[in-house]
C-alpha cells in the first residue's frame, strides 16, 4: 500500500484522474453484480434499475478514461509512460488518435469501452419479454466488465507516469502505421464483446430454465454483429498483411490469427443453427455450446496476444496477464459445461429430422463442417504447446498442413451452400431437389470448365470454382422465384417485386447475399492459392523482369526524407503486351532509432526499424505485386563521416545532411532486390468481403413494422 501511494504522489494529475475512473468504474461494476443477483432473487425492480444504472456508470467512466488518453496522445503529453512509449511529436494526428489500443494496456480499455457501451445497449433494448433473464444478463455482462477493469487497476494500467524529465516520444511502431491496421482491433473487439452478450443471455436462458426461442430472438442482431465485426476484423488484417508485411500474402495461419478466426467460425455455426431452434425447436445443446465457445474462444484470443506462449507478429509479447485469463476461460468453460449438463433435460429437441434430404439436415452438417474447421484450427495453433507437453520439443505446424487440412471442410461448406437453397424444410422430393438444380449446375459446370481453360488447374479450385458458381445461380434462382410469385399476386412489375420480397424478407436475402459473398471470396482465396508465380530478382535503373507475361522495368531510385521516416524506393513502368499498364513505387521506409550511443547521431537514423510500401496493380483478373529491398551499404561510408563530423551541429543542420545522405542513394543508384508475384483472384477476395458486409448490413435492418414494435416494448418496459 505505501508503495502505491508514492507512486501516486509522483504522477501527474491526468494519470491520478484516469487511475480514480478504473477504479470507480471496477467499483460500479462490483456493485452492478451484487444488485443484479438481488433482483435475480428477489425479483425486486428497483434491484434491476440499480443495475442498469451500474452498466451507466461503467460505460461513463470507461468513455471518460478513454477520452483523457486520447487528449493525452493529441496534446503530446509524454507524462503518460502509455503516450511516450507509442506516440511522438511528429506523429500524424489520425495515428495518434488510434494509438490508444496499439499496447496492450490501451487494448484492455477498448475491450472495456467496447463491451459497456455494448451492455448499455442491452439495457436501452430490454424489453417485457425478456425481464426474468435481464439480471442474470446485466450480471454477467457485469462480470466480465469488472475482470477487465480489474486488470486495468492491479495488471496493466494505461495510466502509469513516465519518468521525470520525458519530453521526446518514442513514436508508433512502424508496423501499425497503416490506415486499416487503426480499425482493425476495434472491429475484432466489438465482435469479442458482441459474442459476450448472446452469452449472458445463455448463461441466463441456463440459470431460470427459460430455453425456449426468446433469448435467441434477443441475441440474435447481437450474434450477427459479432459475427460482422469480427469478419471485418480478419479482413482488415489480411489486407494489411498483404499490403505492407512483404512477404506477399494475405493469410499466413499465424497464432494470432487463428485465434480471432475460431470465435468466427463458431459465430458462424450459432447464426445458423439458432434459425433451426427458432422455426423447429431444434439443436437446442448446439445453440447454447456455440455460444459459450464463440465466448471462450474470443478470450482465447485475448489471452494468445497477452500471454506470450506462442511467437506472433501480432502479439504483445511476454506478461502477466496470462494467469488472470486463463483462469477466466477455465472459469467460463467449467461453468458453461456444469449448466448444460444440469440442464440437459430442458434442451432436448422438440422435433426429430424428417428426411435427410431437408434445409435442417443440411444446417446440421454446415455446422459439423465448422466445428470440424474450427477444431483443425485449433489443434493446428496450439500443437506447439502439445508437441511439447507431450515430447518436450515445441514443433509447429505450418501452413501447408492447415491447407491440407481446412481445404476439404471448405469445399464441402461451399457444395452445402449450393444445394442449400433448393431444398425444403423438413423434406424434400429428389426429383424436385434435381430439377431445381438442373440450370444452376449446367452453369457452374461451364464456368468451371473455362476457368481450366483460363489455367486453373488444381482439382480443388475447380471445385471451389464451380461450387460457388452454383450458389450465385441458386440464389439469384430462388429470389427471382419469389419475385415473380409476388409480381404475379400483386401485379407489379418483376423487378419491382423482387425489390419488395426483400425488403420484407431482409433477413433471408441478406443471408443469400452474405453466403454469395464468403463463396466468391472462397473462389478468390483458392485461385490466388493455385495461380501463384513470382521471382526475387536484383536489378539496377535500366533493368527490367518479365513475369507472367508482365515487363517490369525499374526506371530509377526514390528517396524522400521526412519527419517521422526516410523512404528508398524505385519507380517502376508496367507493361503489358507492348503497352504500359501503370507505374509502381515499391519501397523501403526507415524510422529512426532512439539508440544514439551505437549507430550515431546520423546513423540511427537509417538503421531503426524497417516497413515495406508494396506496390500493387490491382485488376478483376490477377495482381501483379512487388516488394522492394534497397540496398544501403552504399550509404554507410557518408553515414560515418557524419557521424564523425557532424554530431554536434544543430537539429536544422543535422536535418539538411539527413537528406544530403539520403540523396547520395539517388545518385549512386545502388542495385535493389525485387520481389515479384502475380497472383490471379486476388480482387475477389476483398469484393467477397464486401458482399458478405453487405449482406450482413441488410439482415440486420429490420422491417419497419418490426422496428416500431420494439420501440413500443421498450417504452413497456421502462414503466
Amino acid at each position: 500500500m505505501t508503495r502505491w501511494i508514492l507512486r501516486c504522489v509522483v504522477h501527474t494529475p491526468g494519470v491520478l484522474l484516469g487511475r480514480a475512473l478504473m477504479i470507480l468504474g471496477l467499483l460500479a461494476a462490483l456493485v452492478g453484480i451484487a444488485v443484479a443477483v438481488r433482483a435475480h432473487r428477489t425479483s425486486d425492480f428497483r434491484m434491476l434499475q440499480v443495475a442498469r444504472r451500474s452498466v451507466l456508470a461503467v460505460m461513463g467512466l470507461a468513455l471518460g478514461a478513454m477520452l483523457l488518453l486520447e487528449i493525452a496522445y493529441v496534446r503530446d503529453d509524454f507524462s503518460y509512460a502509455l503516450v511516450a512509449g507509442n506516440s511522438s511529436a511528429t506523429t500524424p494526428l489520425y495515428y495518434k488518435l488510434t494509438a490508444v489500443w496499439s499496447t496492450q494496456a490501451g487494448s484492455l480499455l477498448l475491450w472495456l469501452c467496447v463491451l459497456s457501451v455494448m451492455s448499455a445497449f442491452v439495457v436501452r433494448g430490454a424489453t417485457v419479454a425478456h425481464r426474468h433473464l435481464e439480471p442474470i444478463v446485466l450480471g454477467v455482462l457485469l462480470s466480465v466488465c469488472a475482470f477487465f477493469a480489474f486488470l486495468m487497476v492491479v495488471y496493466a494500467s494505461p495510466f502509469e507516469a513516465s519518468p521525470q524529465g520525458t519530453t521526446v516520444g518514442a513514436g508508433l511502431q512502424p508496423l501499425l502505421r497503416y490506415p486499416l491496421m487503426a480499425l482493425h482491433p476495434i472491429a475484432l473487439y466489438i465482435g469479442y464483446a458482441g459474442a459476450t452478450v448472446p452469452f449472458a443471455f445463455a448463461v441466463a436462458a441456463l440459470v431460470t430454465g427459460r430455453l425456449g426461442p426468446s433469448w435467441l430472438v434477443a441475441v440474435r442482431r447481437y450474434g450477427m454483429v459479432a459475427w460482422a465485426f469480427l469478419a471485418a476484423g480478419l479482413v482488415l488484417g489480411s489486407r494489411w498483411s498483404y499490403a505492407e508485411l512483404g512477404w506477399g500474402g494475405f493469410w499466413g495461419w499465424d497464432p494470432v490469427e487463428n485465434a480471432a478466426l475460431l470465435p468466427w467460425l463458431t459465430a458462424t455455426a450459432f447464426i445458423h443453427s439458432s434459425v433451426i431452434q427458432e422455426r423447429r425447436g431444434m439443436l437446442k445443446v448446439w445453440n447454447v455450446s456455440l455460444v459459450a465457445a464463440t465466448f471462450i474462444l474470443s478470450l482465447v484470443g485475448t489471452f494468445l496476444v497477452r500471454s506470450g506462449i506462442l511467437d506472433s507478429i501480432h502479439a504483445f509479447g511476454a506478461s502477466t496477464l496470462g494467469v488472470p485469463f486463463l483462469l477466466l476461460i477455465t472459469i467460463v468453460l467449467g461453468g458453461s459445461v456444469a449448466l448444460i449438463v444440469w440442464r440437459r433435460p430442458l434442451l432436448r429437441s422438440d422435433h426429430r429430422l424428417d428426411g435427410l434430404l431437408s434445409r435442417e439436415m443440411v444446417f446440421l452438417l454446415n455446422n459439423v463442417l465448422l466445428v470440424g474447421l474450427a477444431f483443425v484450427v485449433f489443434w493446428g495453433t496450439f500443437f506447439p504447446l502439445i508437441s511439447e507437453a507431450v515430447t518436450g520439443t515445441k514443433s509447429a505446424l505450418g501452413p501447408p498442413w492447415f491447407e491440407i487440412y481446412t481445404a476439404p471442410l471448405g469445399i464441402g461448406l461451399v457444395l452445402l451452400l449450393a444445394i442449400g437453397p433448393s431444398l425444403a424444410w423438413q423434406a424434400t422430393a429428389w426429383r424436385l431437389w434435381l430439377r431445381a438444380l438442373r440450370a444452376p449446375v449446367a452453369l457452374g459446370l461451364v464456368v468451371a470448365a473455362v476457368a481450366v481453360v483460363a489455367g486453373v488447374s488444381t482439382a480443388s479450385t475447380v471445385v471451389v470454382v464451380l461450387g460457388a458458381t452454383v450458389v450465385l445461380a441458386t440464389s439469384a434462382q430462388e429470389l427471382l422465384r419469389a419475385g415473380r410469385a409476388r409480381s404475379t399476386a400483386t401485379g407489379h412489375r418483376v423487378p419491382a417485386a423482387v425489390l419488395a420480397v426483400v425488403s420484407r424478407n431482409r433477413r433471408r436475402y441478406g443471408g443469400y447475399l452474405t453466403h454469395i459473398g464468403f463463396v466468391v471470396m472462397l473462389a478468390g482465396v483458392a485461385v490466388a492459392g493455385a495461380s501463384s508465380t513470382g521471382k526475387d530478382v536484383r536489378m539496377r535503373p535500366g533493368d527490367s523482369v518479365s513475369v507472367a507475361g508482365y515487363r517490369v522495368n525499374y526506371e530509377r531510385p526514390v528517396a524522400q526524407v521526412r519527419s517521422e521516416k526516410i523512404t528508398f524506393g524505385a519507380r517502376l513502368g508496367v507493361w503489358e503486351n507492348g503497352r504500359r499498364l501503370a507505374t509502381l513505387s515499391p519501397a523501403r521506409e526507415y524510422y529512426p532509432s532512439l539508440d544514439v550511443g551505437s549507430k550515431g547521431v546520423f546513423g540511427r537514423f537509417f538503421d531503426g526499424e524497417a516497413t515495406s510500401e508494396i506496390g500493387i496493380r490491382a485488376s478483376l483478373g490477377r495482381d501483379l505485386w512487388v516488394a522492394a529491398s534497397p540496398d544501403l551499404q552504399t550509404l554507410r561510408s557518408p553515414i560515418d563521416e557524419a557521424n564523425r563530423r557532424f554530431a554536434t551541429v544543430p537539429p536544422a543542420a543535422q536535418a539538411l545532411i539527413i537528406t544530403a545522405i539520403a540523396e547520395r542513394y539517388v545518385v549512386r543508384a545502388p542495385a535493389v532486390t525485387f520481389r515479384v508475384i502475380v497472383r490471379s483472384g486476388v480482387s475477389w477476395i476483398w469484393i467477397g468481403a464486401c458482399l458478405m458486409g453487405a449482406g450482413a448490413f441488410l439482415a440486420l435492418r429490420l422491417p419497419r413494422r418490426v422496428r416500431a414494435r420494439g420501440g413500443r416494448l421498450r417504452q413497456a418496459v421502462s414503466r
